[in-house]
């Protein structure tokens, strides 16, 4: 006779088989997803394991092919970038552990069982949080909430448009991707998703289908609590088609029609809302925030296993022959898919061959040959003084016409920005084929757009607006750097300089801000030759993003200034008089260089003070240079003063004293300003005489050089 724990256990198994509609292995298969999710949470005794098990039937159905009932969604675990593959973003990136599960049941080969097991440890391929980076089949890095499915509305665009542009009438579906989105309360919560969503319901992004979890917890309780808005009146105002599913526990007949409607909507983006049992199976957590984000405990996990039809208490980590069997063929459906599309490719790259090569340059990261070759070079005496905003204007046009995959816009900032790329249209729902996106006044989610721009692949997305305006895109920024995404930032009005509009507008802290980000490079141009280098360092770039910060006011031209000498993010653009050492080393960026070369050349001809001046477009280019060529510019044992109408912080490794921003701005003409805080001519040569007459008295100069440089990460990293 069985004991009556079996007994129970097999009553509960039943009775979820009785009110299942769907078959028995679609059940198990979904069961199996919820109980690996829950085990992997259990291991690392961390993470979030309600969500999966209530996502589990949505991840079912996309991981599922048409031929099964599934969404049909392409993908193929053994050529993961394959480019016509169906994006899918988990935008709730803390229920990272149904990603991984379904990438194991597909065959990617970073989600082993053994990685599995590996959850959330060091040097794993299956972090706390999706990481493109680090596992094959993850798109962008998700966890701030709200940016994942801002990615995927870039992605939307990108598909959008490369299929507008490559796509022929012979070939019609050389690049045809979808894009799925599972996201969560929090998501929808997140500002920067509202911005988003306006914008692709605007642009009418039909191939983008969102899957929202609308569980109804955060980690706080009810969304009661905070969120109790019509979400669906919302995203009809937006422009998209919403569908509502009220019960996938018991049968997935209702979302797998939503989603065929989604599939065949192509004028619109689709939502599907789909209400959800968090920590579904679980007695004492489902439904509730205890089962969001902490282990369930290994009595519950084993009393799910006990209620849930396939699973058996006893085992952690299992999958049946059967579950393996047909998540196995579903993967070979999507091989099946890459390879009809890849011998569909061969014809088209017979038929069109100047198409395909250009779409194999794209995709490959490839700058065309010749790119900057029509970079403007400035000729002093000749060329007339602008703005280094102008400057940037004349190099995105100059590199424009050779790269087709250079696509972005403004955030309702275009003319100040001076961004146009000359004869290109807009994209908008009727003309996908234009390269300018207008962003509207969104700047965070037109940064995440754009990494999910340059996510999707073929593109270099570039996007501007105020540099103090990327306080608002930061959290997007902060993931194009994490990502090793290439987007170029284009941010004007970059210091007090912007004048009148006052301290609201004026950055002040932002340039340390971004240089405290690592893998971020910052360039601000001080001339014409300056910023043709940023923009082939921003181009040649692909693993890192680039902001290039442009001044709204003219600058004076500098004699000595070249883009190779920039090109090394630091050169000597005044050299002193003489063979000597020099007495003073002055180090500025963008509109202040041309004022220390005035202020140079006062202090030689009125104190005999001779004074080198170094121009440093940007630290981290120069930073990456041989310490020979860093100490050749600064060699640390002379006095030298930094000046950036900018945040004095960062500016320590390189001088002895600073001239830089204290405190915020002002509203005023731009000259009276610099005059006023300090960055004329007239205050930056006293202030470098006072330097070196410190220097004089005190008896020695301190070695900025003369210190050890520790490397503390150990260890491979992914």
């Amino acid at each position: 006779m069985e004991p009556p724990t079996k007994r129970i256990h097999t009553d509960h198994q039943t009775a979820q088989l009785n009110s299942y509609s769907g078959t028995p292995l679609e059940l198990k298969c979904i069961n199996t997803i919820r109980t690996l999710a829950a085990d992997m949470v259990q291991q690392a005794n961390s993470g979030h394991p309600g969500a999966p098990m209530g996502c589990a039937p949505m991840a079912h159905l996309l991981w599922s092919a048409s031929t099964s009932g599934g969404a049909g969604r392409n993908h193929c675990a053994s050529s993961p970038d394959w480019w016509n593959r169906d994006r899918f973003v988990l935008s709730n990136g803390h229920a990272c552990a149904l990603q991984y599960v379904m990438l194991h049941l597909s065959g990617y080969e970073d989600c082993s069982m053994e990685q599995l097991k590996a959850f959330r440890q060091v040097g794993s391929a299956t972090p706390g949080h999706p990481e493109n980076f680090c596992t094959k089949g993850i798109e962008v890095c998700t966890g701030p909430l709200g940016q994942g499915i801002s990615n995927a509305v870039g992605m939307a665009i990108a598909a959008k448009h490369l299929g507008a542009t490559y796509n022929t009438p012979d070939f019609p579906s050389i690049i045809s991707s979808k894009t799925y989105v599972i996201c969560g309360d929090g998501c929808l919560q997140e500002g920067i998703s509202g911005e988003a969503c306006s914008l692709a319901g605007h642009l009418g992004l039909g191939d983008l289908i969102v899957l929202y979890d609308d569980n109804h917890i955060t980690i706080d309780g009810d969304t009661d609590l905070a969120f109790t808005e019509d979400v669906k009146m919302r995203y009809e105002a937006y422009g998209w088609q919403v569908l509502t599913v009220d019960d996938v526990a018991n049968g997935l007949d209702d979302l797998r029609a939503a989603i065929e409607e989604g599939k065949k909507t192509t004028d619109k983006p689709t939502l599907i809302k789909i209400r959800t049992a968090i920590g579904f199976g679980s007695p004492n957590k489902e439904g509730k925030a205890s089962s969001h984000g902490a282990p369930l405990g290994t009595t519950e996990i084993e009393a799910v296993k006990s209620r849930l039809y396939g699973q058996d208490p006893a085992k952690s980590f299992n999958v049946e022959e059967d579950v393996a069997a047909y998540y196995k063929e579903q993967a070979a459906e999507g091989d099946k898919a890459h390879s009809a599309w890849e011998a569909n490719f061969g014809k088209y790259k017979e038929a069109h061959p100047s198409k395909a090569a250009e779409l194999e340059r794209r995709f490959n990261n490839e700058l065309a040959e010749g790119i900057f070759d029509d970079l403007p070079t400035f000729v002093y005496g000749k060329d007339k003084a602008n703005a280094t905003r102008k400057f940037s204007e004349a190099c995105i046009n100059a590199v424009a016409p050779k790269a087709p995959e250079l696509m972005g816009g403004s955030a309702d900032l275009t003319g100040s920005n001076c961004c146009q790329i000359k004869g290109a249209g807009d994209f908008q729902k009727d003309s996908p084929m234009g390269r300018m996106v207008r962003f509207g006044v969104r700047e965070h989610a037109m940064a995440a757009i754009c990494n999910g721009m340059f996510a999707h692949g073929g593109m270099r997305p570039f996007c501007a607006t105020f540099l103090q305006f990327a306080g608002y895109a930061l959290g997007a920024m902060r993931c194009s750097a994490l990502s090793k995404f290439g987007v170029i930032y284009i941010m004007t009005h970059d210091s007090i300089g912007l004048g009148e509009d006052g301290p609201t507008h004026q950055p002040v802290e932002m340039l340390e801000s971004l240089r405290a980000m690592p893998n971020m490079n910052v360039c601000r141009a001080a001339d014409a030759n300056e910023m043709a280098a940023a923009y082939q360092i921003a181009l040649k770039s692909v693993g890192t993003p680039t902001v290039i910060c442009c001044t709204r006011g003219t600058v004076s031209p500098l004699e000595h200034s070249t883009r190779d000498k920039a090109m090394k993010g630091g050169y000597i653009v005044l050299p002193e008089e003489g063979d000597a050492a020099p007495d003073l080393v002055m180090v500025a960026t963008g509109s202040e260089v041309w004022r220390c070369v005035d202020a140079a050349k006062a202090l030689q001809s009125e104190h005999s003070i001779r004074t080198r001046v170094v121009s440093m477009p940007c630290q981290e280019v120069f930073l990456q240079q041989a310490q020979e060529y860093q100490r050749s510019c600064l060699p640390g044992n002379v006095p030298t003063l930094s000046v950036e109408a900018s945040s004095e912080h960062g500016w320590h490794r390189f001088s002895h004293a600073q001239i830089g921003m204290t405190r915020f701005g002002m509203s005023g003409p731009l000259e009276q300003l610099f005059v006023k805080f300090g960055f004329g001519a007239e205050n930056v040569a006293s202030k470098g005489k006072e330097l070196v007459e410190f220097y004089k008295n005190h008896g020695s100069v301190p070695d900025l050089n003369a210190r050890p440089t520790f490397i503390n990460f150990s260890g491979a990293d992914h």
